[in-house]
């Protein structure tokens, strides 16, 4: 891929993730090339990585749309995500070095300190805990298992997660964390598995409150 396509599919995504581009709202090429300053060429390669990472949806019309997962979907991929991970945190439990888990308390008490601040500080939060996990996929040592769970945590939905969590789910995913730095500390594989099954099915319950929500108001509003 160009630079050109890279600096389109770079900005592409951030506007996805940051929410400008909103779930379900049409991508226009002419527009965004302008907004990228590249041609509608790279545009449309950016719009086809956007695709097979699932950011993007193509339909009949080959007309582009950022996509708007339903409910269902939402927990298929949780539940997928709850596995693979699981059983990184199973293997990452036996194979973990001293260095690596002292990085994750590292991440882990930049996360809280996030979580500490007069207003909890969200895209500091989200970062710390993407390093967090991305740690305990190294420890993993699976490329295989890296690639897979790159189709599931490499979504929208993960920052849009984060973002419906209150003060109380922020601080529970911080205790989450390091009650999985015990686990990984005792070797027991078994038990790092079952905090993070806990962890990530948590998430989902958190997300599908604020989506249960999100709905009944778009539907008030309609009937108002």
């Amino acid at each position: 891929m160009s630079r050109a396509s890279d600096r389109a599919y770079n900005h592409i995504r951030s506007m996805i993730l940051s929410g400008e581009l909103q779930p379900g709202s049409q991508i226009r090429e002419e527009a965004l090339a302008e907004l990228c300053g590249v041609s509608r060429t790279p545009v449309r390669d950016s719009l086809r990585r956007l695709e097979t990472e699932m950011f993007v949806r193509r339909n009949e019309s080959q007309r582009s749309f950022v996509t708007n997962w339903s409910l269902d979907d939402l927990k298929d991929a949780f539940e997928l995500r709850a596995m693979l991970e699981a059983h990184a945190a199973k293997r990452a439990a036996l194979r973990i070095t001293r260095d690596q888990l002292a990085r994750m308390r590292g991440h882990n008490g930049q996360l809280k300190q996030a979580i500490d601040a007069s207003r909890p500080d969200v895209p500091r939060f989200i970062d710390s805990n993407r390093v967090f996990h991305a740690t305990i996929l190294e420890a993993a040592a699976s490329e295989r298992l890296a690639n897979m769970l790159m189709q599931v945590t490499e979504q929208p939905v993960i920052l849009r997660t984060a973002r419906q969590y209150d003060l109380e789910n922020l601080r529970r995913s911080h205790h989450e964390h390091d009650e999985l730095m015990i686990a990984f500390d005792n070797r027991d594989g078994d038990w790092a598995a079952a905090v993070m099954t806990a962890h990530i099915r948590r998430a989902f319950h958190a997300y599908a409150e604020a989506h249960s929500t999100d709905t009944e108001i778009r539907k008030a509003n309609l009937a108002a």
